[in-house]
């Protein structure tokens, strides 16, 4: 049986080659592109993360200074009321 097209048939498969390559650089573009969005996400949320969590020493000098803010205001009460 004989195909219509008169080009050889590797002819035929260089054509179809080329029509294959601008569809999988565009598929891959697009992948990269995905890929790129999701690594800048991914760090951005680990850098939030990372601003939010104090160390021990940190949340300890917080503490004394709400303890030393409570104690200044009971005195400044005291010294009002008397």
């Amino acid at each position: 049986m004989q195909s219509r097209d008169p080009r050889p048939e590797n002819e035929r498969f260089d054509n179809r080659g080329g029509r294959l390559a601008p569809i999988l650089f565009w598929i891959g573009l697009g992948l990269g592109i995905a890929a790129l969005g999701a690594t800048i996400a991914y760090v951005s949320l680990r850098m939030a993360g990372a601003e939010h969590r104090e160390d021990p020493t940190t949340q300890r000098i917080q503490e004394l200074i709400d303890e030393a803010n409570s104690l200044l205001k009971a005195l400044d009460e005291q010294r009002h009321s008397a």
